[in-house]
């Protein structure tokens, strides 16, 4: 399960997992990938912006969880992390659209590819694990997306629109127990 860091650790993953699969071929350096709005990008080619954060609306659990004999933990709430990747290029004009072309590509072939969050690893991978977690392409109108992308003076630009869950973010909250030390049966027969 994942504490508090999940959402953190979730995009650092991700980030690892885009540079350990398109640099040096698509992108130059490792620095050109990271965790940013495209508002505040920088230097950055390739933006991985966490947009939305919400409780997942197909798992929840209501019951306590066990945390050793004698305690237990409050339920874990799940998450689903929605994120926004943009590209972009350095290159002249001529290319500039088609460069990014090829880097969306590429990040859409990778994501593809390893589709699995593992949060005991910390990683991304091919899945095959029951406690996986997928990062799926969202479906999303043209109008949703323009309402994602409200950046003030930054033209709207091709991004794709991606959404991790459930990521477990379990709770701090324990409470005392007591296990049952013995059991007595009567039977009155009257």
């Amino acid at each position: 399960m994942g504490s508090y860091t999940v959402i953190a650790d979730a995009g650092r993953a991700l980030v690892q997992l885009l540079r350990r699969e398109m640099v040096p071929e698509i992108i130059p350096n490792e620095d050109g990938i990271g965790l940013a709005s495209p508002a505040d990008r920088g230097d950055l080619t390739l933006c991985i912006h966490l947009y939305d954060m919400s409780e997942s609306e197909d798992f929840r659990l209501s019951g306590m969880v066990s945390d050793g004999v004698d305690r237990q933990k409050f339920p874990p709430v799940y998450l689903t992390l929605s994120y926004l990747i943009t590209a972009f290029s350095a290159s002249d004009v001529k290319f500039r659209s088609e460069e990014e072309h090829r880097i969306l590509g590429k990040v859409v072939q990778v994501l593809r590819d390893f589709p699995v969050f593992d949060p005991e690893t910390m990683e991304f991978g091919t899945g095959g694990g029951r406690d996986g977690i997928r990062m799926e392409m969202k479906k999303m109108e043209m109008e949703e997306k323009l309402k994602v992308w409200t950046f003030p003076n930054l033209a709207h630009r091709l991004s794709l629109y991606y959404k991790l869950g459930p990521v477990p973010l379990e709770s701090a909250r324990t409470k005392g127990i007591q296990r049952v030390k013995g059991v007595e049966f009567r039977a009155d027969y009257t």
